[in-house]
């Protein structure tokens, strides 16, 4: 299994948050088990990103294409830069990212 058709489970079965805003507000409180992140997402939002989710001992996940595939991924006819899976569902996305 790869990880685009765990992410579409997580998506499907289990609660994501979609979108920048949303994740940073949900890890601050250490809300979500896993961040996943296009790969154009711009570099001062991704440290940032990256330092919250550290502090908040959440992982991340790096996705290999942009946020227009990230959001062809999750079904959603727009972009997604960021998503935050609170739970995976029926989905093994936590352990393939590991």
């Amino acid at each position: 299994m790869d990880e685009t058709t765990e992410i579409r489970r997580a998506v499907d079965t289990g609660k994501v948050l979609l979108g920048l805003r949303e994740t940073e507000k949900n890890v601050l409180k250490g809300n979500g088990k896993l961040v996943v992140v296009s790969n154009n997402l711009n570099e001062k939002e991704r440290e940032k990103l990256e330092h919250v989710a550290k502090l908040s001992d959440i992982k991340i996940y790096f996705f290999k294409g942009n946020s227009i595939q990230l959001g062809s991924v999750c079904g959603k006819p727009f972009p997604v830069s960021v998503l935050l899976i609170q739970k995976e569902g029926k989905s093994d996305i936590l352990t393939i990212t590991k």
